[in-house]
């Protein structure tokens, strides 16, 4: 049955109006969950609100043209404590602030995983809902302005741009969304997620999914500053027909059954990553006044940190009929211990097949666990490096069970072996490999110091 439809304007929204209009786009939220469920349109025009919730059984409609701007205030955005119609249990409530990383000291991610924190705030929340949509016509957008929070994370970021806690049953589809204070989409432990036709522009992650089941992301677009697509600990994944641009990972993911498969990835990078920007550029939300690095960093990046449990072994994992071009690094997966990112649970299988990669620029790394050793596959591969690549290896591995390259042809310098191995001890099987130097120095088992920069 068709949702009612009942607009912001009736609640005293006005487009066009300076004025920040959160308690009507409030309102009418409101209204359509008491209700048993309807949608709330946002007709054309220019809106600035600062945070709203989304309940169950709620559709927010942007009609084309409608521009949804996020306040750069990040006070206007900590409203969910006093949330009167659905409160928040307590266990979901924390005043904890965001803390940065410190080398051997314990760290509290009460901030992250409870939905009642700063760090959780966005322009649209929801928690605890289901059967909730966002949903934009041709030419709506959210904008986040760039927010500032001092005490946000890294000291400057603001608001996500749509958060998502315990959730069950969630779709975004059609719209722009750009320049988020966080990351744009920010779902924990949620369930049936639908991302389709979304394009993201600048600011953080374009989505970030932690520990979330039966997550699809199909036809949409990332120009990000960050990772496009990221997030662990998620089961049942299917990334499909994206485009990925970015000056950090295009995947940056972790999880069990995941599939990603005729995306594009490529560099150099539309936007760049905002940490770079000097103090008073990141409060005033000016624009950068000297140029900053745009190099997409990777592909795929595993992670798997320690904010939260991982029930399922992650491995699965499955990147096919995909086109590469310009990317620093093809494969990094990196579990030597130097990279905080990579350090809770390790990968135990991931598969390349039917890929064009052109313009790499370091050799694929694939350092598994010796508890957890890594199974790499990797059919119908073609990968030219750039020409300044010199004494390089196609491959650095080490912890491996079993490593296949079927139908793989290298273009670079034959001056380094096609795998150097730290460790030795598992399968390696070539099946009709193309690289110019004799097949005898293809392996290299080395005792020299294994390093590896932190992405």
């Amino acid at each position: 049955m068709a949702k009612t439809v009942i607009s912001v304007l009736e609640f005293g929204a006005k487009p066009g109006s300076s004025e920040v209009q959160t308690a009507a786009f409030q309102a009418a939220l409101d209204k359509a969950f008491l209700m048993g469920g309807a949608t709330v349109e946002v007709p054309a025009g220019r809106y600035y609100i600062g945070g709203v919730r989304l309940r169950s059984h709620t559709t927010l409609l942007l009609r084309s043209g409608a521009e949804v701007y996020g306040t750069r205030n990040p006070e206007d955005y900590c409203f969910i404590h006093k949330d009167q119609l659905e409160p928040l249990p307590a266990d979901q409530l924390t005043d904890k602030p965001w803390e940065p990383f410190v080398k051997g000291v314990q760290r509290c991610y009460d901030f992250m995983v409870k939905a009642g924190g700063r760090w959780n705030n966005g322009i649209i929340r929801a928690v605890n809902a289901e059967d909730i949509a966002i949903i934009g016509e041709p030419g709506s957008v959210i904008d986040g302005q760039d927010c500032y929070d001092e005490i946000g994370e890294e000291r400057y970021r603001g608001p996500h741009g749509i958060s998502m806690h315990n959730c069950r049953g969630i779709t975004f589809r059609g719209y722009t969304i750009r320049n988020t204070g966080d990351w744009a989409h920010s779902v924990f432990f949620s369930t049936d997620i639908l991302m389709e036709g979304v394009t993201v522009l600048a600011g953080h992650d374009g989505i970030h999914c932690t520990c979330c089941t039966n997550l699809r992301i199909l036809d949409s677009e990332f120009y990000t500053g960050d990772d496009c697509v990221a997030g662990f600990g998620n089961v049942n994944t299917l990334v499909s027909n994206c485009i990925c641009n970015t000056a950090c990972s295009g995947l940056r993911f972790g999880g069990t059954n995941a599939l990603i498969r005729d995306c594009k990835f490529f560099g150099p990078a539309k936007y760049f990553f905002r940490g770079s920007l000097s103090l008073e550029e990141k409060k005033s939300g000016a624009q950068a006044q000297k140029p900053h690095r745009v190099n997409m960093l990777s592909v795929f990046t595993y992670y798997a940190d320690f904010s939260v449990d991982i029930p399922e072994q992650p491995g699965n994992i499955i990147i096919e009929n995909c086109t590469v071009d310009n990317v620093d690094r093809f494969l990094h997966y990196n579990y030597s211990g130097n990279e905080r990112w990579q350090a809770h649970r390790p990968l135990e299988s991931v598969k390349f097949e039917n890929i064009e990669a052109t313009g790499i620029g370091m050799p694929l790394t694939a350092y598994g666990s010796a508890d957890v050793p890594l199974t790499l596959t990797m059919r119908n591969v073609n990968v030219s490096f750039r020409d300044e690549v010199e004494n390089t290896a196609f491959l650095h591995t080490a912890h491996y069970d079993r490593i296949l390259l079927e139908n793989i042809t290298v273009n670079k310098r034959p001056d380094a072996p096609l795998i150097k191995d730290w460790t030795g001890g598992g399968d390696i099987v070539f099946r009709n490999v193309s690289y110019d130097a004799p097949q005898e120095d293809w392996v290299k088992v080395t005792d020299e110091p294994f390093i590896c920069k932190a992405i």
